[in-house]
């Protein structure tokens, strides 16, 4: 029995070794790499990696939020904002001395950082001291959630993510400010519009596929959405999956379908809505005898209290988080090249 556990030890040292090899050398390819086409495709690679690693320390909820986020709409969103300039990076004639000094300073600070820190896995370390041990012994009781990264996120630390709600509430809002363009003319729209309706007008296979891929999509994001509690998943993940689906039909069929059955005007509010529905459950808490954000006296049982509020909180994360994700798409396609 030891000999099989020292073997699959070996095993896993041997992949996480091998990841990060790949990790490393996809990061030196970016930085020497100046076709932006190229730096876009391997920096997804590098996302992906980035989740196989979380997956091997066990951190599903974080390698899922990386692959959706990292590899797959970021992804989509650079290779837009890249149709819109150049593939090609300007040729720098000149390199900052002062700039590499930075960077090799900064770099020892965080290595020499590095040196104190627990050894990976040692049972001692104060994070696994402090309130780790609570959440594993307290949170079935306190939360029933099976799920104890739900709890801990949605239940123990929900100011925290109110406020990250809050920032991709704000990143929207931005990029509304930014991106918007009021008052086109009708020769830009008809020169987007000759460019839109080429959008893989003669790729049968691919409109076939889409039409039973994206229904799957948005049916496998509401099961990410409401089964949080019980695996990986939740609203952050949920909300950049149903994006996809519109990404998706976008990309096959054009962006002005798209702003036909996502016209930005309503998807705009359903940005703030998602958030309103987080602060409003936290004020239903405390209007209900409770603190802000402590479910519990949402309903008569402490532990269905905990869970209506976990999945109205979540809920409002999913809106919130898709609803951005399609409204900067689309604003992101709905620009001319520069």
């Amino acid at each position: 029995m030891s000999n099989l556990l020292a073997d699959i030890a070996l095993q896993v040292d041997l992949v996480d070794i091998a990841l990060m090899t790949l990790l490393v050398i996809v990061a030196i390819a970016i930085i020497r790499l100046r076709d932006l086409f190229e730096v876009v495709v391997l920096s997804g690679i590098f996302s992906l990696l980035s989740a196989c690693i979380f997956t091997t320390l066990d951190a599903v909820d974080v390698a899922f939020t990386e692959a959706a986020v990292g590899a797959g709409i970021s992804t989509v969103l650079f290779l837009t904002t890249l149709s819109l300039t150049s593939r090609r990076e300007a040729s720098q004639y000149r390199h900052s001395r002062a700039g590499i000094v930075v960077c090799l300073v900064t770099g020892g600070a965080l290595v020499y950082g590095t040196l104190d820190m627990p050894h990976f896995g040692d049972p001692e370390a104060p994070v696994h001291q402090h309130v780790a041990p609570r959440y594993i012994g307290e949170s079935p009781r306190e939360i029933g959630v099976p799920n104890m990264v739900t709890s801990v996120l949605a239940s123990y630390r929900g100011y925290d993510t109110l406020g990250e709600t809050a920032v991709i509430f704000t990143a929207g809002l931005t990029v509304l400010l930014l991106l918007r363009r009021s008052g086109r003319g009708d020769a830009h729209k008809a020169v987007d519009e000759r460019r839109d309706g080429a959008a893989m007008r003669d790729a049968m296979v691919l409109r076939v596929m889409s039409k039973l891929f994206i229904p799957l999509i948005l049916l496998f994001a509401l099961y990410v959405q409401f089964h949080g509690d019980f695996g990986p998943g939740g609203g952050f993940q949920a909300g950049v999956i149903f994006a996809a689906a519109f990404v998706l039909y976008s990309m096959i069929n054009g962006i002005e379908h798209t702003r036909k059955i996502a016209p930005p005007d309503r998807v705009e509010i359903f940005i703030s809505l998602g958030l309103l529905l987080y602060i409003g459950t936290g004020l239903a808490s405390f209007f209900t005898g409770g603190n802000f954000l402590e479910y519990k006296v949402l309903a008569a049982d402490a532990v269905a209290g905990e869970h209506l509020g976990i999945i109205l909180i979540e809920l409002g994360v999913g809106i919130t988080v898709a609803a951005v994700m399609i409204n900067t798409y689309v604003h992101f396609s709905s620009r001319r090249r520069v």
